[in-house]
């Protein structure tokens, strides 16, 4: 039996809603560990789209133990939120728990602030911030100023805090960026009654996956955004403000790293980017277009268009590496249904030189690379009824044999459809 990380091996937005859900069946505890609400997993079952910010997707499953942990940043009224709208639609089930980690930091009023006039600031260098506070949040942890859901629970360290903070936040709000400062005692009003409405969910984390890792359940970490948003190893500065990899699992999360077993990484069978940054295989053209219309590319959190272009395998295979994925989860397939021609991306040339295991990290070499493709015929089949590999056209199967091959991971299933029965399941990847 294995514990198993899910992570993103492009920009972001490759379909973990799904795969996270489909492996929540067979999971005790799914636990998230790292991001913020710039996240947003859509999830379809039974025709009905859910969309989840925080909460980690296996909350639809009845009898799970779902964690939001310690390495996410929580804004307590977008989560509060997230738990009304899933009881009102009875979609909460009642064997299953909820733990929010009370060392997770919080998202404050004057985080959102200063993400939003830092990036109408920039002045042409945006960097593509979602504005809802996560870099700020992530800033002032490391700082060693942040406010964490066990402060909300002694009134005097939290007062002590939140005055410490406002006073460098609306100097900064007020001198640097000509905002109106925000008010001390609307915000610990608002934020103590958040405080009542959480606590039956704030917990010690750690202890509870401790428990569930020495009792032999199954632990599904699930991860958000990409590898190329990690803010070591993505397009830095165009990342967010966390460790995307599956390494985050174990910190973010409170276990000793021997608990994650394998690590799956999810592969979009073509690449989007939300907001800026270099995209070598971005196509402005008719098929691009295809891409964005056919898979209903908007970002889940921000409703933005997504950038599209061909499968960049460079991206995936520096994924592979660094957070030493051994499964490959393929999504959207179909979406490349009735295009004539299908490119991967195989490298990148640049000034003499070639890439194809890693993403320069200088960001002015990148964009001056021009992907190396390899072109394959096109399949006009419906595959949304496809269960097993042999129901494929024989063109997709060939395609999806060669992206297995160049990532050197196998495929774990490749999704056909958005709902929960569209799928090809390969392997079990808690069997060890």
């Amino acid at each position: 039996m294995a514990n198993v990380a899910v992570v993103g091996t492009q920009w972001g937005d490759e379909g973990k809603g799904k795969v996270v859900d489909l492996y929540a069946e067979k999971a005790d505890v799914i636990a998230r560990f790292h991001g913020g609400n710039n996240a947003g997993h859509t999830l379809v079952v039974g025709g009905r789209k859910t969309i989840l910010h925080l909460i980690p997707s296996g909350i639809l499953h009845d009898n799970k133990i779902c964690i939001i942990g310690n390495g996410v940043v929580v804004d307590p009224e977008v989560l509060l939120k997230e738990i009304d709208e899933l009881n009102k639609g009875s979609l909460f089930p009642a064997g299953t728990k909820l733990f929010v980690s009370e060392r997770a930091h919080l998202i404050m009023p004057y985080h959102r602030s200063i993400d939003l006039a830092r990036e109408a600031h920039a002045s042409g260098k945006k960097i593509g911030t979602t504005g809802r506070g996560i870099g700020p949040a992530y800033e002032d942890k490391v700082a060693r100023t942040g406010i964490r859901v066990i402060d909300l629970y002694n009134e005097e360290i939290f007062w002590e805090k939140l005055l410490r903070a406002l006073e460098e936040k609306n100097f900064l709000l007020k001198g640097l960026f000509g905002q109106k400062p925000l008010d001390e005692k609307e915000i610990a009003l608002q934020y103590l009654n958040f405080a009542k409405k959480l606590k039956p969910y704030v917990a010690d984390t750690s202890l509870v996956l401790d428990k569930a890792n020495r009792a032999g359940k199954k632990i599904l970490f699930e991860g958000a955004q990409g590898s190329q948003l990690d803010v070591d190893y993505g397009t830095y500065p165009y990342v967010t403000s966390s460790n995307t990899t599956a390494g985050n699992a174990s910190c973010g999360s409170g276990v000793g790293a021997s608990a994650v077993n394998k690590v799956v990484g999810i592969c979009k069978a073509y690449t989007t980017r939300v907001g800026e940054g270099p995209f070598p295989t971005e196509l402005n053209d008719e098929i691009g277009e295809h891409m964005q219309k056919v898979g209903q590319e908007f970002g889940a959190t921000t409703g933005r268009k997504r950038r599209c272009g061909w499968l960049d395998m460079v991206l995936v295979r520096q994924a592979v590496r660094v957070s030493g994925i051994s499964a490959l989860a393929i999504t959207k397939l179909d979406v490349l249904t009735g295009l004539k021609k299908i490119k991967i991306c195989v490298g990148y040339k640049t000034d003499g030189a070639e890439f194809t295991d890693s993403v320069p990290a200088d960001l002015s070499v990148l964009a001056r690379c021009r992907p190396v493709y390899e072109e394959f015929d096109g399949w006009q089949e419906d595959i949304l009824p496809a269960r097993k590999m042999k129901d494929l056209p024989p063109n997709a199967q060939k395609y999806l044999q060669r992206l297995e091959e160049l990532a050197e991971a196998k495929m774990a299933l490749v999704s056909v459809g958005s709902g929960r029965e569209e799928t090809i399941l390969l392997q079990d990847p808690f069997s060890g």
